[in-house]
């Protein structure tokens, strides 16, 4: 066999890093050179049928192969491949002159079952992710004593990585730096040979294999056993006129003469798995080690730029980020990249560099246009180092029935998939918003978060909605994962919502899933829902569970709404569930500690906002919601036995409610921080009265008599008692915005009764007055309207702001 010479001697072996533009671009040379009859490619060979799919002109790298258990879609392999991987410019060539091309690494059969067996989750593509022979930084321990047969060998007990070891040896502290160095910046091959590259790196890796063996890539001898077998059957076809392009690492092993019997020993007995294959679309930022990629490389974008440009890299690249920046409104000029060409020049040949990389362009930049700060270069780093770029591939490739369906509604909804983070702003009330708003939370509900939902900019109305999406190629494995529930993503999203409603162990489960099938529009699935929650309901007599499960109901009736769905059996459940809880939450107040007691404040907030939603549209026969809550309010703020952060919280919402007077607040008040009451109990109560991100700040800031209690009391605890208390009260008064401490600590300093006689003298707090201003409160009507979508003439806001 041969990694330099004329075919004929044996296969002619093209030993490459993968994802390299340098090793792309000297094998296509070296196959321009050698016309070969066949190239054998490293790579799993139930793929083969798969190859004639990179000709077509809807294939656009990057994109992997992906193979998955028939079985267990969940266990999967990737093997990805760029512009500039030299696997893909293999099979890019034997397409264009018409050379069988084929995959002669182990089956991926036999990878997923290894995984199988060795119980460790997902599988990884053989040894490093790709089809290839990196692997993370290793350290070795030498075993001392000489071999006989040569130097002496090194027991290696983690994998090393060949090109950190050789860049080691040659006096580089970063591996990618060498490897620019001695291949990227290189050219083809010394005086014109393209093969030369090929031979030099061929001899390297001998001498490591020599020293470490197999590396730690234990599972290398029984591929590398593979590839011989295949090679030697194409050979028996196509006669010596073979090139294998694989991972550098294997050249050696692939040189050695061993028996057929030798290779096959190896492979007896391994387990196997029923596998799929197919490409799916890649991205840069999957291909970047960062990433969690193996055989990952730093700088996906800057690999892919050197691929393409067809003359002065360097000049070409800082053009590049020069417009990045100025798209984000820094002053670049082109004087600014003139000037970052020549920094990167001049420190390439400080550095002794036969070309300036992406550290002395990096460099440049960092200088140059961003003034010195990383915080602009973090993001040309972000779009253009490891770049944003998803790849394509044709809707005629092998594909599991759920997918195809979600192809077609993407094409239909023009939402296509994005490497690139985005927001989109939904309109309900346009139908395609709509549909786009239906698959988000149907594929949430599969398990593919495609998108995420975040709170709205603008309108908080229930009309609108708004999403962060990026798409991921994790996701094509969630897609055939999900594929076991159904064909169609409306089908799948049903089955799986009524498995999760059955399966459910709690009933805030079961109400947050039926929330989730109204925004998905599942009317199929609601049925089964609703009957698993009117049971839950029935059965759960913790009343925290139910005042956990009533806001997402609530929630979803004004979903329901909006989307016009029937709703009305969640109300009656909804109905039923508040009637529950004011019943049980009085007795469970009862003997509650400190965490205990803030875990309820906390769920007579919520109860209290499902109760503000539901108000009179609860079902017939339950009575007026509002008023009945209420009522359990004024027994929570006056009982001795309920908590203090419980009863001043229930104090608060009845004031804000104007069920409670200004005068009888400041009256329960004044009796919580009397003498008599202990300081923890009565910093609890001011923590439930004015804490909790309640706008409790606000209040004290206008009522100067509420004001006047806590810092009486406050100034009156005794000072064995303070530290105790400081905590708790810390907590409360650090919540509130900076504006608002430093309003109130002005008030505190000029003492009780003293802001109005400031105002007067014209010393007073800008834009308090001492009474209201009906004319100018008005005012701010027609806008509100406009906010909540109401009519002009609508009179539902008159008096608000009195």
């Amino acid at each position: 066999m041969t990694t330099g010479a004329d075919l004929g001697v044996g296969p002619l072996l093209l030993g490459v890093r993968h994802h390299g533009p340098g090793s792309a671009w000297a094998v296509r040379a070296a196959l321009d050179a050698a016309r070969p009859r066949a190239v054998l490619i490293e790579g799993p060979p139930e793929a083969d049928a798969l190859i004639p799919l990179a000709a077509d002109e809807d294939m656009r790298p990057p994109v992997a192969l992906l193979a998955h258990a028939v079985d267990e879609p969940g266990r999967s392999a990737f093997w990805p491949l760029a512009e500039f991987s030299p696997e893909w410019v293999a099979i890019r060539w034997a397409l264009e002159h018409g050379v069988p091309a084929r995959f002669i690494d182990l089956p991926a059969t036999h990878t997923l079952a290894w995984e199988r067996e060795a119980q460790e989750g997902p599988a990884e593509p053989p040894e490093d992710g790709a089809p290839g022979d990196e692997a993370p930084d290793g350290s070795a321990e030498e075993s001392g004593g000489e071999n006989a047969d040569g130097p002496a060998k090194v027991s290696v007990d983690v994998r090393i990585d060949p090109v950190a070891v050789l860049a080691d040896a040659a006096g580089y502290d970063d591996a990618e730096r060498w490897w620019e160095d001695v291949v990227e910046h290189r050219g083809v091959g010394a005086a014109g040979d393209p093969l030369a590259p090929f031979a030099a790196l061929a001899e390297a890796m001998a001498a490591l294999r020599e020293v470490y063996g197999s590396g730690g890539h234990d599972r290398d001898l029984v591929r590398e056993a593979y590839m011989r077998l295949q090679t030697r059957s194409a050979q028996k076809e196509f006669g010596d006129a073979v090139a294998v392009v694989c991972g550098a690492w294997h050249v050696p092993a692939l040189g050695e003469r061993t028996t057929v019997a030798a290779d096959r020993a190896l492979l007896k007995g391994l387990p196997k798995v029923k596998a799929d294959m197919t490409w799916v679309p890649w991205t840069y930022r999957r291909l970047a080690r960062a990433g969690g990629y193996g055989a990952g490389i730093d700088s996906p974008g800057w690999y892919g730029h050197l691929f393409h440009a067809p003359d002065r890299p360097v000049e070409r690249w800082l053009t590049k980020v020069a417009g990045l920046l100025r798209a984000e409104d820094r002053i670049v000029s082109s004087a600014h990249v003139i000037e970052a060409v020549r920094l990167a020049e001049t420190l390439a040949a400080m550095r002794g560099r036969p070309l300036p990389g992406l550290g002395e362009t990096t460099d440049a930049v960092r200088a140059v246009m961003c003034d010195g700060s990383d915080v602009p270069l973090a993001l040309v780093h972000d779009r253009l180092v490891v770049g944003d770029v998803l790849g394509e591939v044709p809707r005629d490739a092998p594909a599991v029935p759920l997918q195809r369906d979600l192809d077609r509604i993407q094409r239909r909804l023009r939402l296509k998939p994005e490497a690139l983070e985005r927001e989109l702003e939904l309109d309900l009330r346009k139908e395609t918003d709509a549909g786009r708003s239906r698959l988000l939370h149907r594929l949430r509900l599969l398990g593919v978060p495609w998108g995420e939902p975040v709170a709205s900019r603008g309108s908080t109305g229930t009309f609108r909605e708004t999403w962060r999406l990026r798409w991921e190629p994790e996701l094509s494995v969630r897609i055939a994962e999900a594929g076991v529930w159904g064909t169609t993503v409306l089908g799948a999203a049903t089955a799986k919502s009524e498995t999760d409603a059955v399966s459910a162990q709690h009933l805030a489960d079961v109400t947050a899933l039926a929330e989730r099938c109204l925004l998905a529009e599942l009317p199929d699935a609601l049925p089964t829902v609703m009957r698993v929650l009117a049971d839950r309901a029935a059965l759960d007599t913790d009343v925290g569970h139910l005042a956990q499960a009533l806001p997402a109901l609530v929630r979803s009736l004004r979903y329901g709404d909006v989307r016009g769905t029937d709703t009305g059996a969640l109300e009656e459940v909804a109905a039923g569930l508040a009637e529950r809880i004011f019943v049980g939450l009085p007795p469970a107040c009862a003997g509650l500690d400190a965490d205990a007691a803030e875990e309820i404040r906390r769920h007579v907030d919520a109860v209290h906002g499902a109760v503000g939603l539901l108000g009179d549209a609860a079902a017939p026969g339950h009575g007026e919601l509002r008023g009945r809550w209420r009522a359990v309010l004024k027994m929570l703020s006056l009982r001795d036995t309920v908590p203090g952060v419980i009863r001043g919280r229930a104090v608060r919402l009845l004031l804000d409610e104007g069920e409670l007077a200004q005068d009888e607040a400041a009256r329960l008040m004044g009796l919580v921080l009397s003498p008599g009451t202990p300081p923890g109990d009565a910093a609890a109560w001011i923590e439930g009265f004015v804490g909790g991100g309640s706008g409790g700040g606000m209040l004290l800031v206008h009522d100067e008599r509420l004001l006047g209690l806590v810092d009486a009391w406050l100034t009156g605890v005794p000072a064995d008692a303070f530290t105790d208390v400081l905590p708790l009260l810390r907590r409360t008064f650090s919540a509130y915005e900076p504006g608002v401490r430093r309003t109130l600590g002005e008030l505190v300093r000029r003492g009780p009764g003293q802001r109005d006689a400031g105002a007067a003298a014209g010393g007073g707090i800008p834009g308090f007055a001492a009474e209201l201003d009906p004319a100018r409160a008005d005012a701010v009507l027609p806008v509100v309207r406009l906010l909540l979508g109401l009519d002009t003439d609508d009179n539902d806001l008159v008096g608000v702001t009195r």
